[in-house]
């Protein structure tokens, strides 16, 4: 048993449908029985008309209602068109393309802006679901009918207005007042914003000064609208003209222009803007020209109120560093009248540095020295250049430092290249040094820093080595053993080649017993108790210094020690005695290996897979 399609149930006219039912199958008896339907009250919710039907409810206003005016109400009130039975309800507006606005209480609002003010008919349908806590829900049409208002429209009387003002007034004075016609009229100035020269009263339209007057002229454009309808306005300019301020000069900001800039900076970058006005408060009627020192003049230009960079500002320049890397310049500006007025804006200009330029090491730097040099001997100087001001600013160092293998050494300021060590042209013919440059002094920012390696040469000029030469090369000489912890016997005179020559005297042989030693070149006896003379025979080695001796002189002495208590000889000095004997022939034999040539051949070629071998692996 189904309910009819369309049938409404309605409890308070039908509470009971009793309905008789029939059956019957083939062969047996028919059936009847009753089958009662019983209506009971529930919770329905319903939309009464006019709401709830195809046309929807009407409401009809005026263009002119303020906004946000509540328009209609889906609620049980007198003046609604719906009933609503059984509880709290919710609302939705199925259709979003309007301006009007439903409420969740079930009000329907004018636009927050108000409605245009056209002189047609408007028509705004809403479509609104209501629904209750339970889930049943009806809905219905709200038409509202916007109506031309017959109010008149805001409009000036006179859309030019023309005031002249002494340039004494003073500060909030009325300067005029403007009046337009409507209703709820309100106004405002809309040009200028900035600078802010007078004010309006909104109610009124007094329009009152805000400050003391420098110009000369001022347009300001009032605005005059409908305060419930913004839509509903006029315009109107008002000329203002302030006496005596035509034989002022321009008013410029900045009043000065104090700046840095690196010397990178591109030409036509713009430096500053002026922001300049004449008597009549318009930049309509200003010249601007630049004067100053030629060497500012040739650097800048002027382009309207703007100062623009001519040429590269480069620091690294003669004619920047003469002016103390500041430009100097003033900006005239000219405003017209009789006679004209002028204001000069000066312009100081700092040109920074910046670390363009990469260190260039010196062409060709190869140094010789004598393999004798002595300890900080100069080898020479290296010289880098910089093109960065200030020019050839540099620090020198040495890769790696001094040592056994580089024995140099390089002052960071000159750049000049000592001798720090021994030299030796047997064992290196010449040193490869790597010579660091680096500039300093040349940015801003003290980190940023070029550098650039240079190779050095220097070459070890080998010196003959000749044997020391000694005067005498054999002395007799007699001392006695007096008391004392040591006794200076003679020193030896040698000079080597070349002259100044540090030598090395050592004792050779015949120091029997250790008594004589030797201090440089002086030979002294270490006494002892001697009870009879006795005679030595002393072989003193000398050889250039430093390194191991290569070549090598031997000085013979004879010295005769006599006691203390032993009779002394007749003469009471020390007597040197050169023997007229046969000369004292000293021979030393040097052992020198000198390997066949298919010997140094198997051994190199040997060395050369090794390489090879380590290499692959």
């Amino acid at each position: 048993v189904t309910l009819r399609a369309g049938a409404e149930l309605n409890a308070h006219r039908v509470k009971e449908y009793p309905l008789i039912l029939w059956a019957a199958c083939p062969g047996e008896d028919e059936v009847q029985e009753h089958f009662f339907v019983r209506v009971t009250r529930g919770r329905v919710l319903h939309c009464d008309n006019p709401f709830a039907s195809a046309g929807g409810d009407v409401v009809r206003v005026l263009a002119d209602v303020a906004p946000r005016t509540p328009l209609y109400a889906v609620l049980p009130q007198p003046l609604g068109g719906l009933m609503v039975s059984g509880g709290c309800c919710g609302f939705r507006l199925r259709n979003r393309e309007t301006p009007l606005t439903l409420t969740q209480r079930g009000l329907v609002l004018a636009p927050a802006d108000g409605f245009n003010p056209s002189k047609d008919i408007q028509t705004f349908r809403l479509e609104i679901e209501v629904m209750d806590r339970h889930g049943h829900n009806c809905s219905g049409v709200v038409r509202v009918e916007v109506l031309p208002s017959h109010h008149p429209r805001v409009t000036f009387l006179e859309p030019h207005w023309a005031v002249t003002v002494p340039k004494s007034i003073s500060r909030l004075e009325v300067v005029t007042q403007v009046h337009a016609s409507g209703n709820n009229v309100r106004y405002a100035i809309l040009a200028p914003v900035v600078p802010v020269l007078f004010t309006i009263d909104e109610v009124t339209g007094e329009i009152r000064s805000t400050r003391q007057q420098q110009v000369a002229h001022a347009q300001l454009l009032v605005r005059a609208y409908n305060a419930l309808h913004p839509a509903d306005h006029d315009t109107a300019m008002v000329n203002i003209t302030v006496q005596g301020t035509d034989q002022q000069a321009p008013s410029c900001v900045p009043a000065i222009f104090v700046s840095q800039q690196p010397e990178t900076v591109s030409p036509g970058s713009t430096l500053v803007t002026l922001r300049c006005t004449d008597f009549s408060g318009t930049e309509r009627h200003l010249h601007y020209a630049l004067e100053g020192p030629p060497a500012s003049r040739s650097s800048f230009h002027m382009e309207g109120p703007q100062l623009k960079v001519n040429t590269t500002l480069d620091y690294d320049s003669e004619a920047v560093a003469a002016v103390g890397f500041q430009l100097t310049a003033t900006i005239v500006v000219t405003a017209g009248g009789q006679p004209p007025q002028s204001t000069r804006v000066p312009v100081f200009l700092t040109v920074t540095p910046v670390n363009e330029f990469t260190p260039v090491c010196p062409s060709g730097a190869t140094f010789t020295v004598l393999e004798t040099a002595a300890f900080g001997s100069i080898v020479g100087r290296v010289t880098g250049t910089d093109r960065d001001y200030p020019q050839n600013s540099l620090e020198y160092s040495l890769e790696g430092g001094p040592g056994p293998t580089q024995p140099f050494s390089i002052d960071t300021q000159t750049g000049e290249i000592r001798v720090v060590g021994p030299l030796d042209s047997q064992r290196h013919g010449s040193y490869r040094l790597s010579v660091r440059l680096t500039d300093t002094q040349n940015d801003v920012d003290p980190a940023k820093r070029r550098s650039c390696l240079c190779d050095v040469t220097v070459r070890l000029q080998a010196v003959p080595d000749q044997a020391p030469v000694c005067i005498p090369e054999v002395q007799e000489l007699w001392i006695v053993a007096g008391p004392g912890s040591r006794q200076s016997v003679t020193s030896l005179v040698c000079q080597g080649s070349p002259n100044n020559t540090a030598l090395t005297y050592a004792i050779a042989g015949g120091n029997k017993d250790g008594r004589f030693r030797m201090e440089g070149n002086t030979i002294f006896y270490l006494p002892n108790d001697l009870s009879e003379p006795c005679t030595y025979v002393l072989l003193v080695k000398v050889w250039s210094s430093p390194g191991a001796p290569r070549r090598s002189t031997v000085v013979a002495l004879v010295i005769h020690v006599t006691p203390w208590s032993t009779p002394e000889p007749p003469s009471t000095t020390t007597q040197h005695t050169t023997l007229q004997k046969e000369p004292l022939v000293i021979t030393r034999t040097v052992a020198v290996w000198h390997p066949p040539a298919w010997f140094v051949a198997v051994l190199t070629l040997s060395s050369a897979l090794l390489l090879v071998t380590l290499g692959c692996m």
